[in-house]
């Protein structure tokens, strides 16, 4: 897939997935005007957080195609589910999530299904046990992820019954103030889990 044509992709998905906007803001506008500094406030923000999710989807999708590698953190070497999602927000946003998924699922603010909205994380039960696979939610049922050896990142939907069956739940990795949420309990524990992986192994 030609970088063109990712890009052309990821707008149609977030376009897909943003429609319910216009049609909130007109009934709005037909029930009575918004004061120009409240629809000034709230235009400003929904085109930053429109552009943020952009550009977050956009690195995601210019990923598709690389392999899948185990412990992978780099698209040059591979990347694993959790290493694909660390690197994009790394590459979009300049943070690091936590290396594996079940330790993205404490990150951030858990929400519902029906809330979700591109640039969530989207959590699945593939090996066994809870949140042990991670992707980023892109609108319109659809996720892009690492699946497994041997495949490479592609977008998947998840109401086939496969994923369907493995949901686990989401996560929202932002707030009014940006996109690092982390209490600072989820800070120390975070150090300590990166202590402890880099004791055991000699890398993060």
């Amino acid at each position: 897939m030609s970088k063109i044509h990712r890009k052309l992709l990821a707008v149609v998905v977030l376009l897909g997935s943003l429609q319910v906007g216009p049609v909130f803001a007109q009934s709005l506008t037909e029930a009575e005007p918004l004061p120009k500094t409240f629809a000034s406030s709230v235009s400003s923000v929904s085109t930053a957080v429109v552009d943020k999710t952009e550009s977050l989807i956009n690195n995601a999708m210019q990923l598709i195609g690389v392999r899948y590698r185990w412990g992978g953190n780099t698209p040059q070497s591979g990347l694993d589910c959790s290493g694909f999602v660390r690197y994009v927000f790394n590459d979009t946003f300049g943070f690091l999530l936590p290396r594996k998924s079940a330790q993205m699922s404490k990150v951030g603010l858990e929400i519902g299904k029906e809330e979700l909205r591109p640039g969530d994380l989207v959590f699945f039960n593939t090996m066994r046990h809870a949140f042990s696979h991670v992707g980023i939610y892109v609108g319109d049922n659809k996720f892009i992820h690492a699946p497994s050896r041997g495949k490479s990142i592609r977008v998947d939907d998840m109401t086939k019954v496969y994923w369907e069956k493995r949901y686990n739940g989401a996560r929202r990795v932002e707030n009014t103030n940006g996109f690092d949420v982390m209490s600072e309990e989820q800070r120390q524990q975070l150090l300590l889990d990166f202590q402890e992986r880099l004791d055991k192994t000699g890398r993060l």
